[in-house]
């Protein structure tokens, strides 16, 4: 045990002992900076001597603030298109596509369905233009196949005749293969060459490709047509073949894209690129009875 003199000789060395203070750290010396030095002022930044860095002194006028240039207003934003405009590109505009030496656009038919109008130059006097119908699709198929067969399955339930199966069955695939070889076209196509002739292609759902050529001395022009088609004017782009006997008269009105009927800002687009073909067909026998 101690005694009580020696525990309180120690007690008073501890207390005369000098502590250990802590380091001050980053943030406390940043504080300190901030903090104002006696004789300057608590207001903007001062420079030596309690002047302010502005160059006046503190009894006189204080300095504007400084305030940065007002930001330019922004653009009013355009309203998104929707539904047809926003597929076609926007309001009265068609989408253009360019793939290798392909030019692609897309239109509407008569009825309302896209299609899409390819132009390939192969030459100054040869171009192809082709109308590109939508595919067939899947559900379509299956909407009218299923109705078929469920209308074929009410009659076998009413007559209890398995005949009736097997005929709709057989009825559906003739009637199938009718519809993709005959009747479904995916891409009508128009080839104008001008030291030859014009050939139209009509290409099938099935692969069949069925290809009419015209020369292009029996062409007279190509013009735009319309007519009345269920209480609705159409127009048609057609061929005016030369009638041998009257150069004056017409022979013949071969209509184009019968199956696709595209609009008139579609068929325009065909229209300047025949003509300006069937322009240098008419200027180069001038040219040549010239020289």
């Amino acid at each position: 045990m101690k005694q009580p003199e020696e525990a309180s000789g120690e007690l008073s060395a501890s207390l005369c002992r000098p502590r250990e203070l802590p380091m001050p750290s980053r943030i406390t010396e940043r504080r300190l900076e901030r903090l104002p030095r006696p004789g300057q002022s608590s207001g903007p930044a001062a420079g030596a001597g309690g002047a302010p860095l502005g160059g006046e002194s503190r009894s006189g006028p204080a300095s504007p603030p400084l305030t940065s240039a007002p930001a330019p207003p922004a653009p009013p934003r355009q309203p998104e298109a929707r539904g047809w405009a926003a597929r076609r590109g926007g309001p009265g505009r068609a989408r253009r596509f360019r793939r290798g030496g392909m030019e692609e656009r897309r239109y509407r038919s008569a009825s309302g369905a896209p299609i899409a109008l390819q132009r390939r130059q192969h030459s100054a006097s040869c171009r192809e233009l082709a109308v590109r119908c939508p595919r067939l699709r899947l559900r379509s198929l299956s909407a009218a196949t299923s109705a078929a067969w469920l209308a074929a399955y009410g009659l076998f339930a009413l007559t209890e005749n398995s005949m009736v199966l097997s005929a709709a069955i057989i009825v559906t695939l003739i009637g199938l293969i009718v519809y993709l070889h005959f009747v479904k076209i995916d891409q009508e196509s128009l080839l104008v060459i001008g030291s030859l002739g014009i050939q139209v292609t009509s290409s099938y759902a099935s692969g069949k490709e069925s290809t009419t050529f015209i020369e292009m001395s029996q062409v007279k022009d190509v013009v735009i047509n319309e007519a009345i088609h269920m209480q609705k004017v159409i127009y048609y782009l057609c061929i005016l073949l030369q009638d041998p006997g009257d150069p004056q008269g017409v022979s013949e009105v071969v209509p184009l894209f019968q199956s696709s009927k595209p609009r008139l800002d579609c068929l325009i687009e065909v229209y300047k690129s025949c003509q300006e073909i069937l322009a240098q067909r008419k200027t180069a026998p001038q040219s040549s009875g010239i020289e």
